[in-house]
């Protein structure tokens, strides 16, 4: 696995009960998954060299993150290495305006969008969309990073100043933002987890709710269909997290990742075969597992730093032994990575029969750690 933040440290977690030998591509010996993963190497991913060495004793290359750059692959393609998913999959996380069009191109709900380079181009979309329009990177933006909700032309003029591509995208009203998790094969065999909602503040997903408590079974099942398309339209071997948005009107797709996601992370306790696991299962042309629920309601909630400094806090593993004898249930994932304000560092699970209920004792954990105030 190419990258070593904690979804390759998690995918670690599943290679060991899978008897698969396991690899990282690290930045740095510090990073979430080297300080796990035995089989770790550190280098660049954006230095081919170091990429091909990497390669070379690997069966399989996957990622856990989409910041390769795509010559790059196609190189280690050309080659001969086994790269999941591929590049011309990957160019669709990679390139966020040529995803657009291929999902335009393929009759996919989607909000209405244009490239833009001028303020004089925003203002006209905008006469017809209306403000607040949003401006996105056309590449590597995520978790928040990349999206901008402008209100005015003067806010577009500040975003379209800096050298960074950018498309123009409608300001969306929705009910709820959902996911949608598959997995396919190289032998076209398809697995879909339950759709889950998500809940998101500024861009980032806090909490994960499975399934999505209230959701009709008509748009579930549609926001299923969708995402098994677009494994096979788009070629994706391993995990595809579709994000959506649920409107009165019916669904839209906001963003694709072709990799193990942060909205799958309850799979770990809540689910038949993780999606960590199934990912694995998937990229090695194995049989994908069972991806059903395992209880009623599973709720997933995000630990961010709350203060601390490089060194971490110390405080959060006192914290945790708190979280652990208030709540045997909860479970805890952290990531060992330092501490910044903002920055996700950890997860914690709850499962049982009552969404409202899995759902604050989530909460509660997670703020506790977070900060240590009930």
């Amino acid at each position: 696995m190419v990258g070593a933040g904690q979804l390759a440290r998690m995918t670690s977690q599943a290679a060991i009960s899978l008897g698969v030998g396991f690899r990282v591509l690290a930045g740095s010996a510090t990073d979430s998954a080297a300080q796990v993963c035995a089989g770790t190497v550190t280098g660049d991913y954006t230095a081919l060299p170091d990429l091909v060495a990497f390669a070379a004793a690997c069966d399989v290359v996957t990622f856990d993150h989409e910041h390769v750059p795509a010559p790059h692959l196609a190189a280690l393609e050309q080659a001969g290495r086994q790269v999941r998913p591929g590049a011309a999959a990957l160019r669709y996380t990679q390139d966020k305006l040529a995803m657009r069009d291929r999902l335009r191109a393929l009759g996919v709900p989607c909000p209405r969008y244009a490239p833009v380079t001028s303020v004089a181009e925003v203002t006209e979309l905008a006469a017809g969309w209306g403000w607040p329009v949003v401006l996105k990177a056309v590449s590597g933006g995520y978790d928040g990073r990349g999206v901008w909700v402008c209100q005015t032309p003067a806010e577009a003029a500040a975003v379209l100043a800096h050298p960074v591509g950018v498309f123009a995208e409608e300001h969306v009203g929705f009910d709820a933002e959902l996911a949608a998790l598959v997995a396919r094969s190289p032998h076209r065999q398809a697995a879909a987890y339950p759709v889950v909602q998500t809940i998101q503040r500024d861009g980032v997903c806090h909490e994960v709710l499975a399934p999505a408590p209230g959701l009709a079974a008509g748009p579930a099942i549609e926001a299923e269909r969708i995402a098994l398309e677009l494994t096979a339209e788009l070629g994706v071997t391993g995990l595809l997290a579709v994000e959506f948005f649920l409107t009165r009107d019916g669904l839209l797709v906001n963003e694709l990742a072709m990799r193990p996601h942060n909205s799958g992370h309850w799979t770990i306790e809540g689910a038949r075969t993780s999606q960590f696991e199934q990912h694995l299962r998937a990229v090695l042309d194995l049989p994908l597992g069972d991806p059903r629920a395992a209880v009623p309601c599973v709720a997933m909630a995000n630990v961010f730093g709350a203060g601390g400094s490089s060194n971490g806090d110390p405080d959060i593993y006192a914290r945790y032994t708190h979280v652990m004898a208030a709540d045997p249930g909860i479970k805890v994932h952290l990531y060992g990575k330092s501490v910044r304000p903002g920055r996700k560092i950890g997860h914690v699970t709850a499962l049982g029969d009552d969404m409202p209920s899995v759902r604050a004792r989530a909460v509660r954990a997670a703020g506790y750690l977070a900060t240590g105030e009930e």
